[in-house]
């Protein structure tokens, strides 16, 4: 196993995750109400899709250091 690659994949997985996270609130805050549920479109929202390739690339990462 390739470690720097392991540990890159692993903080891009953190990173990607925890932002999604904040970014998630962050867009329910602004579009809904406190007492409106969200709905699953809220994946779907633009701003989301730049955590969506963090993900990916720490999945990558994290899949090329296994493999060497």
């Amino acid at each position: 196993m390739e470690w720097t690659l392991g540990f890159a994949g692993m903080i891009f997985l953190v990173v990607g995750l925890v932002g999604q996270a904040f970014e998630m609130r962050r867009i329910r805050l602004t579009t809904y109400k406190d007492e409106d549920s969200a709905s699953a479109n809220i994946f779907m929202n633009g701003r989301n899709f730049k955590w969506y390739a963090l993900l990916g690339i720490g999945i990558v990462f994290w899949f090329a250091a296994e493999r060497m």
